[in-house]
């Protein structure tokens, strides 16, 4: 009785085909995100001083640094993982940029900068680094700066006297020279030439003129719009147009026009400053004198403030 139990119970189990279910296979693509964050961008603190390459205040100085706009922007967009599928379009769509994670130095491949002599100093210190260090310091983006520049005086036509600079040796409206770039990351900083001109209101709108300008020809470009950043104590002079309490209206005038047309708004001028609202001492090349522009240690506090102020 005992065996034909036994005999009958083996038969259901084989007629069941009882076994463990088969554990999934793991994704074979899984947790790729280090391999996409491990570009070292800390060479930027530490890179040489370029303060001696030129002089940046100089008002007849002009630079658009000609990297190849197309290699730029496909090296911009690389397929999206197989694995993840995800968008990588940002969530945010405008106004004030918090701290973010560490953006990849492609991040700025098709990135341009348009400004005065006070980004034509980054422009060079950038420029340095990229030949003596750090090839890859702020990706690919290239640089439309000259002294004196300021967004009134940038809509006026473009001429032989006229103040635009130069890109690939010549001359044009800066939404002409946006558009050549292929850039679609459009970062502007400008106002110091314009504050004593038109005053806060009429340096604000100029500024979302020129904007307006760049994007009628790059209608898929990003704003990235910079906050002005002070002067150092000494040069702060109240009864002058030009001072840090004209500056601070000027840049909330700023955030204004960001937030009205979905523009980017960089807060440079916070990171820059002292607890009183003046430019660091430390970061100032020309106390002096103007006491706007910047050292390589101010250089390096800027950019490592764009790398931690990207779009999420």
């Amino acid at each position: 009785m005992k065996m034909k139990f036994l005999a009958l119970l083996f038969t259901a189990l084989l007629l069941a085909g009882g076994c463990a279910e088969r554990p999934e296979l793991a994704s074979s693509a899984a947790d790729v995100s280090s391999a996409q964050t491990s570009a070292d961008v800390s060479s930027a603190q530490t890179s040489a001083d370029a303060s001696s390459a030129a002089d940046p205040s100089s008002e007849a100085a002009s630079s658009a640094e000609s990297a190849d706009p197309a290699s730029g922007a496909s090296s911009q967009e690389g397929e999206p993982s197989s694995a993840a599928q995800t968008s990588t379009a940002p969530s945010q769509t405008g106004g004030a940029l918090a701290e973010s994670p560490r953006a990849e130095d492609s991040y700025f491949d098709d990135a341009v900068f348009i400004g005065d002599s006070v980004s034509l100093k980054l422009n060079l210190y950038v420029t340095n680094c990229r030949q003596s260090s750090n090839p890859t310091l702020l990706g690919k983006a290239q640089f439309l700066t000259a002294g004196s520049m300021g967004s009134g005086n940038a809509l006026q036509p473009v001429s032989d006297d006229s103040i635009h600079p130069l890109y690939n040796g010549e001359k044009l409206s800066l939404a002409d020279s946006v558009a050549a770039s292929g850039a679609k990351k459009v970062y502007v900083m400008l106002g110091m030439n314009d504050l004593a001109v038109y005053g806060v209101d009429g340096a604000a709108a100029n500024m979302e003129t020129l904007l307006k300008g760049i994007l009628e020809k790059t209608p898929d470009a990003q704003i990235f719009v910079q906050t002005a950043t002070p002067l150092v104590k000494a040069k702060n002079i109240e009864t002058n147009k030009l001072n840090n309490a004209n500056m601070r209206l000027y840049n909330e005038k700023l955030a204004e026009v960001c937030e009205n047309n979905g523009w980017y708004l960089v807060d440079v001028s916070s990171a820059v400053q002292d607890g009183e609202g003046n430019l660091n001492a430390s970061y100032c090349s020309d106390p002096d004198d103007m006491g706007i522009h910047f050292t390589d240690e101010g250089c390096n506090v800027w950019i490592d403030y764009l790398y931690t102020h990207v779009p999420q």
